[in-house]
């Protein structure tokens, strides 16, 4: 493999026992965009790098000298149809973030007014106990005053 290095370029190609390049025309690049400084674009390699190191800052409106050839336009028209989808992409993430906010609101929401109807409900079950128990209490003590009653007339029969 052989390897040319240049501002941070590296390029691989495949090569035999002896040293020929088994393709001419492909190989791998890797390139440290952070190494890279173009400042005036002299090659087409060189407009390339400028590209990928300034091209999401560039305003597609208004593009530089160096911008205006057919490949520099469609990659450009590739880079802007990017962004939109992933602009896209995000204001559909933040869609769902906000529907999941909406779906825990109102689920903490319908606990909450479960739990208030459950608390109403004993509370009101609880009253009806106390109702109850008060009525019996009072049949009881009715039921005491008409035996009292009753012993007072039996007596007062017996007296007489």
């Amino acid at each position: 493999m052989g390897v040319v290095r240049w501002l941070g370029i590296h390029r691989f190609r495949l090569r035999d026992d002896q040293g020929q390049s088994l393709i001419d025309h492909g190989g791998i690049w890797l390139l440290e965009l952070n190494k890279v400084t173009v400042q005036v674009v002299e090659t087409d390699q060189q407009r390339w790098l400028k590209f990928f190191v300034e091209g999401d800052r560039l305003d597609d409106e208004h593009l530089p000298a160096w911008m205006n050839t057919e490949e520099m336009q469609q990659a450009m028209n590739t880079l802007k149809a990017f962004s939109e989808k992933t602009r896209a992409y995000h204001r559909y993430q933040a869609r769902q973030n906000y529907l999941r906010q909406q779906q825990s609101i109102q689920n903490h929401m319908n606990l909450l007014l479960a739990q208030a109807e459950q608390a109403q409900a004993e509370k009101e079950q609880a009253q009806a106990e106390k109702e109850q128990a008060q009525a019996e209490k009072e049949q009881a003590q009715a039921e005491k005053e008409a035996a009292l009653a009753e012993i007072e007339r039996l007596k007062a029969l017996l007296r007489n």
